[in-house]
């Protein structure tokens, strides 16, 4: 095995040979990285519930669905490559000026443990449309699925090209002391923090997909059965290890009753009486995430759940009423399958709550109500809302997704992520012909002329 610098110079070196850059060339790469997802899907379905006990359903939704996210490129990346034309000043004439998208070069991705696959192959896919050399850094806290991740892309790909670099903490201080053409980081604040100030060292650029406590605000114009199955979905999927989750319900308190009484049965009925037993749920990535999610749950009143089963890392779908803002569990993102509720009277004292925080990754509001809707729209800050739902933004393909503030920066999927991993590079282009003498000195009885154009 060569050293990471090693690797890193033999990718710029092909990188430079300009075989990335072709159009078939992308796309055949792309067209084999879907394949080999497909022939590894067993393998990837296994990883995923050794390392998360992820049920299969939810495996094929969100680890082995990034394949629609191929398919999709695949049908629109000939119009991504183009020049695309801008309009020209009639002082510019005759010219024409285009935008060249151009890879960066040699880019590297690190990827976290909640969604183990999809989080590094979505913005390999974006990579490679782009054109670039990838080195991608799987989580080593889910070991099987970056054994899977390993092993598929050595197969696949010439390490030139794309490589994939198992290993711990030292692996990624090392990888972080190189100099790349772009780093995506997927993962919490605090490392995303150490990632930025690394890149700072080499001036290289990086986007930053970090997280953050999102709010769910319940208005009282709602159907209230449909909008508790969908928060109940979107709060326990991969057990509450979900960066867009609902972190928290900031529910009107009208409704707050009816719609506890609706969570708690759509909670048996997704999961049973006892969830331990269901193979729907799944269980915390480790112990060191249990203990810290175990000690959130002394705060409130429990109304549905805190079970837990410490040698399974399980910890009951749990939702805890009576919750104050200054509460523990209100002072990070809670990252598990633990939902805090607190109400409010008046929309607008709601609104502040949220403003008065970091800006999160995702919004949520359920409210029939257009002036309700357009109010959180336009007096919020947040990665991205959704609307009478939870979750599934992150599935329209030409949606930008991301955040702002602590919750990260810069953005990815569908032509925002083949922009993340491409410069727009400006190119003027212009004849020999009508070289008019306006700009030219001497500048003698020409600012009359400069005046009447610049006014």
């Amino acid at each position: 095995m060569h050293s990471i610098p090693q690797i890193l110079q033999q990718q710029r070196e092909f990188f430079q040979t300009g075989q990335t850059r072709p159009l078939e060339f992308r796309i055949a790469q792309l067209k084999r990285l879907k394949q080999a997802i497909l022939d590894a899907k067993d393998d990837i379905i296994a990883a995923v519930n050794a390392d998360l006990g992820k049920p299969e359903l939810e495996a094929y939704l969100s680890e082995i669905g990034v394949v629609r996210e191929i398919e999709d490129i695949l049908k629109k990346l000939k119009s991504w490559v183009k020049p695309q034309n801008v309009k020209v000043p009639i002082d510019q004439f005759p010219a024409r000026a285009q935008i060249y998208s151009e890879p960066l070069g040699v880019v590297l991705i690190i990827s976290p443990w909640n969604y183990p696959f999809y989080l590094v192959i979505s913005p390999l896919i974006a990579a490679i449309a782009a054109g670039n050399c990838i080195i991608v850094k799987p989580s080593e806290i889910a070991a099987r699925t970056s054994q899977v991740i390993a092993n598929l892309i050595t197969k696949t790909f010439d390490p030139h090209y794309i490589a994939a670099l198992e290993g711990g903490v030292e692996t990624s201080q090392e990888l972080l002391a190189q100099r790349f053409d772009h780093i995506f980081f997927t993962g919490g604040t605090a490392i995303g923090k150490i990632v930025m100030e690394a890149a700072a060292k080499h001036l290289t650029p990086v986007t930053l997909e970090l997280g953050g406590k999102s709010p769910c605000i319940v208005d009282t114009d709602i159907d209230l059965n449909t909008a508790a199955r969908r928060i109940t979905w979107g709060k326990f999927l991969n057990t509450g290890q979900t960066c867009i989750a609902p972190d928290y319900l900031l529910v009107d308190r009208q409704i707050k009753p009816a719609l506890l009484d609706k969570i708690k049965a759509q909670i048996i009925e997704f999961y049973g009486e006892n969830p331990a037993k269901s193979p729907d749920y799944g269980r915390i990535i480790n112990q060191k995430q249990f203990s810290r999610l175990a000690s959130l749950l002394h705060d409130g009143n429990i109304i549905i759940g805190g079970d837990t089963l410490p040698e399974e890392r399980y910890i009951a779908p749990t939702v805890i009423d009576n919750i104050s803002w200054d509460a523990p569990i209100m002072q990070a993102e809670i990252f598990g399958p633990i939902l805090p509720v607190l109400e409010y009277s008046d929309l607008s004292d709601a609104i502040a709550q949220i403003n008065a925080r970091p800006k999160p990754l995702a919004l949520y509001l359920f409210s029939r109500n257009t002036a309700h809707q357009q109010q959180v729209l336009e007096q919020t800050s947040s990665g991205g809302v959704c609307l009478n739902d939870t979750i599934m933004h992150i599935g329209v393909a030409d949606l930008p997704f991301g955040g702002v503030g602590n919750s990260g920066m810069g953005s990815y999927h569908g032509k925002a992520g083949f922009d993340t991993f491409s410069h727009q590079k400006s190119v003027l282009k212009k004849g020999f012909r009508l070289d008019l003498n306006w700009r030219y000195a001497p500048y003698a009885g020409k600012l009359d002329l400069i005046k009447k154009i610049i006014r």
